[in-house]
């Protein structure tokens, strides 16, 4: 344990993203799961080693569940102590994955049809402790500046700009 992820704050109250993560880190297979998607997943040996193969997996359903793009995700991750400490990520002592890093595992699990099948498996686990998934949406407000809409033929603005 680092620095990073003690805490100093002995009265905050836990969210519900925690909770659920709590929930799903307690009732979720993810050894089974990782037994099905090890045989596709790269192994150690030239260049940089692979991030743990539970890790990205963990990562991939934080993004699913909760609907996110490979970059919305990224900062999501580094903004989220719960959603790092579910993935088992420690900014103490590594970086975290980027969001080709995640995109590429991704797109691994696509190729293969492996995500849908997760997707199948995983919710009728949940269904014999009684529990349902239904995904979420965190809003991410980004600030786009873009040019005057006065490039037209006419030079008037676009009534659809305001």
């Amino acid at each position: 344990m680092t620095l990073a992820t003690g805490t100093f704050e002995p009265y905050r109250k836990a969210m519900r993203r925690e909770i659920f993560l709590s929930e799903m880190d307690r009732v979720v297979p993810w050894a089974e799961l990782c037994a099905l998607i090890a045989p596709v997943y790269p192994k150690a040996g030239n260049g940089r080693p692979p991030i743990g193969l539970e890790r990205m997996l963990r990562i991939y359903f934080l993004q699913q569940w909760f609907n996110l793009s490979d970059p919305g995700f990224e900062e999501d991750l580094n903004d989220s102590a719960a959603m790092a400490r579910f993935a088992g990520l420690d900014l103490g002592a590594a970086a975290l994955p980027d969001e080709t890093t995640i995109c590429k595992f991704r797109h691994l699990l696509e190729a293969r049809d492996s995500g849908s099948r997760l997707f199948e498996e995983v919710p009728a686990y949940l269904e014999t402790h009684g529990l349902r998934i239904s995904r979420g949406t965190i809003v991410d407000a980004t600030i786009i500046n873009a040019p005057s809409s006065t490039k037209n033929a006419s030079k008037s603005r676009d009534p659809d700009m305001h």
